[in-house]
């Protein structure tokens, strides 16, 4: 009768069911899948076994109530502890889950679900809840040391963790270990779900891992949480202004690829649902906190780019418009419905996210091109993996931890790091379903025909400079300033950048003025307030843009004024090159082709043309160049350039810029390869497809039928 009764009360207690199977990112991710599963079921789950890179084993914790504690009137003592021994301790409950490491990801499988003790009632009652997390321990002894009381020492502690539910008595147990030289902590091995600024991390009580190094290691971000790559490879992120190391990228592995594209595509399907409006929310705080730490990008900017302040500032505020662009994205994802196109038949059209889309970005725009990427993307319902220039990764990070604050689920964001190798791999990849691209004309042409032979959707947009005509109407204040500051904006280091000018009618009556502008410029390090010129990115750009400018006066070239000796007093190290300005520059000359195919400097060629004909002439044969613009108070001339010249943007009277990203950033081949340019309405065409829907619904109980 005795065993009936328990086996009675065995079958009424509520199970509590064994975490689901399945694959995750990395092994944290899958720990703290297993511990949030089992705190809903009322168990607490331990680590038993752990090789960090191959496996890992959790079992139950204890916890809970012993199972037929109470002793029956007709049992022995004897028997009694002997029963007690063998199977009613919580310490031998069977529960057990292994993970195991398979192709770069993490697959959890379940040995046994079973348990033989009643699930918590209340968490609060396991013995890990009181336990101090080890910051908390290093707090105790600070201020045991200061005299403070060990109630004193735990009002203190609730201020910054309310739900600490430890008692002065467990204060006086640490302080114990602490006298007796004993620093280890017995830290939260069982894991239970924890409140921390970094969202569902149960491991964090302390700085993570690529922060403690120094210098720091730039992380990757994958499934939404910030990890120090395994990779032993790295590069070294410079100050161009003082040579110091920054930071360290390294080299993401194939595993870690794996994983991020695992978390993408694993995030899509969700996303995807989410309500546009929703979205949209997120990007509003998104910018919300762009806006609260726009100081801190920039000056991260100017320390890793070079830049000055203020154009870290600009393009930081660029990329911002796009961020706010994408807060009424739903407006412009509208479709099209066509009624009764039949009889009683309805289509309509709607445009829908493509999956996972990569974006590789240049080392001259470190915040904007970035947010151009993956600002409209994530809008649109899509998911993305993003790889900075391995020059200056830093503000796409901090843009990256941002989005994670403002609200992105994870997995929505993954950043990766790397050079030719990781770019090749998101090309191949069969997951990735579209491919941003901005860099140089080589990489480009490689990234276009690499990517789109496996089918998939393509953006590149490259080339270098552009040019600017000048009529001898033009004003000359407003011209001499558009050029010095297009031409030497940014050290020169930027596709919007005025490389060549071309003086219709000649440059003698420019020339002694252009000279007083150039030689005014301040050139110091970005940092510095009145900055007008900071150094250039790398020493091997310095040393080509050196050797560029000799090779051009040995072509004949004349050089009017002569930045490569310029001298910073305190940083006599760092890439500077002042305002160089080349006269007599031919279309034949190295320095024409080279400055205008790829990324330079503060470097600025001075040409001469007879007529607006021979000008326009000059710009249409050369290939390379985003746009063209032309300062003149004639209208009939400038109407002339603009449906002559043959350029994707053209300025009139003001140098090429940025656009708005409500406008279409327009690039003609050879300098654009795909079907669909950046920003607006583009922007959108190439990040969602069409799927166009016909409808018919008949009246059933009528018995009609209709042809279509």
């Amino acid at each position: 009768m005795m065993n009936i009764e328990c086996s009675s009360e065995l079958n009424e207690q509520p199970q509590m069911l064994p975490p689901p199977p399945g694959t995750f990112i990395d092994r944290e991710e899958l720990i703290q899948h297993v511990g949030e599963f089992a705190v809903s079921q009322g168990y607490v789950v331990t680590i038993k076994q752990s090789k960090r890179d191959k496996v890992v084993v959790l079992g139950c914790d204890r916890g809970g109530v012993y199972r037929n504690r109470r002793k029956p009137i007709d049992e022995s003592a004897a028997e009694c502890i002997r029963r007690r021994r063998t199977g009613s301790r919580l310490t031998n409950c069977p529960f057990e889950v292994v993970g195991k490491k398979d192709d770069g990801l993490w697959v959890l499988t379940v040995k046994n679900g079973t348990h033989n003790h009643e699930p918590l009632k209340d968490i609060a009652e396991h013995p890990s809840a009181r336990r101090f997390s080890e910051k908390e321990v290093l707090l105790i002894k600070e201020m045991t040391e200061a005299g403070l009381k060990p109630r004193q020492i735990l009002k203190r502690l609730r201020q910054s963790n309310p739900d600490l539910l430890s008692t002065p008595k467990h204060v006086y147990n640490v302080k114990a270990k602490l006298r007796q030289g004993n620093m280890s902590v017995r830290n939260y091995k069982s894991l239970k779900p924890q409140k921390s600024a970094v969202r569902n991390n149960y491991l964090s009580v302390m700085e993570p891992s690529w922060r403690q190094h120094n210098p720091q290691r730039v992380p990757n971000l994958i499934g939404g949480r910030f990890v120090d790559s395994q990779s032993f490879a790295s590069i070294d992120v410079i100050n161009p202004a003082t040579q110091e190391v920054v930071s360290q990228v390294p080299l993401t592995t194939n595993e870690e690829f794996r994983a991020a594209v695992f978390a993408a595509k694993r995030a899509f399907p969700s996303w995807r649902n989410t309500p546009s409006t929703i979205r949209q929310r997120i990007m509003f705080k998104f910018q919300e906190l762009i806006r609260r730490d726009i100081d801190k990008l920039a000056m991260n900017i100017t320390n890793e780019h070079g830049k000055a302040l203020k154009d870290a500032y600009d393009d930081v505020l660029c990329g911002l418009e796009v961020v706010e662009h994408a807060c009424g994205l739903a407006n412009l994802q509208i479709g099209e419905f066509v009624s009764n196109i039949s009889n009683g038949v309805d289509s309509y059209s709607i445009r829908e996210p493509l999956g996972v889309c990569a974006g590789i970005c240049p080392f001259e725009f470190p915040a904007m091109i970035p947010l151009w990427m993956f600002s409209t993307a994530v809008t649109c319902g899509n998911t993305v993996i993003l790889k900075p220039s391995e020059k200056d990764p830093g503000a796409a990070v901090m843009l990256a931890e941002l989005a994670v604050e403002a609200g992105l689920p994870n997995g929505v964001l993954n950043i990766v790091h790397g050079s030719n190798e990781i770019i090749s791999t998101i090309c191949d990849d069969d997951d990735i379903k579209a491919v941003s691209f901005v860099g140089p004309s080589t990489a480009g042409s490689y990234v276009y025909s690499r990517a789109s032979a496996k089918g998939k959707r393509v953006q590149c947009n490259f080339g270098a400079k552009n040019h600017a005509v000048v009529m001898p109407d033009a004003s000359m204040d407003t011209t001499l300033n558009a050029l010095v500051t297009a031409g030497f904006g940014g050290a020169g280091q930027k596709r919007m950048s005025l490389s060549t000018v071309v003086f219709v009618g000649g440059l003698t009556p420019w020339e002694d003025k252009l000279v007083e502008r150039a030689k005014a410029l301040r050139v110091q390090p970005g940092t510095e307030p009145d900055t007008d010129i900071g150094p250039v990115i790398s020493k091997q750009a310095k040393e080509l843009i050196c050797r560029l400018i000799q090779s051009s006066v040995d072509s004949g070239a004349k050089l009017v004024v002569d930045g490569r000796n310029i001298l910073v007093p305190g940083y006599e190290h760092g890439n500077f090159i002042g305002p160089t300005i080349l006269s007599n520059v031919k279309v034949s000359m190295e320095c024409y082709k080279l400055i205008q195919e790829e990324t330079c400097g503060p470097v600025l060629l001075c040409m001469e043309a007879d007529n607006i004909e021979e000008a326009i002439d000059i710009v249409n044969r050369n290939k390379y160049g985003n746009g063209a613009s032309i300062f003149t108070t004639s209208g009939v001339t400038a109407r002339k350039f603009q449906t002559e010249i043959e350029v994707g943007q053209v300025g009139i009277n003001i140098p090429i810029s940025a656009p708005f990203p409500f406008s279409c950033f327009t690039s003609l081949k050879p300098l654009f390869a795909g079907d669909i340019n950046f920003d607006g309405k583009a922007g959108i065409q190439f990040y969602t497809q069409i799927k166009t829907v016909s409808q018919q619904w008949k009246d059933v109980a009528a018995g009609t039928s209709s042809d279509v």
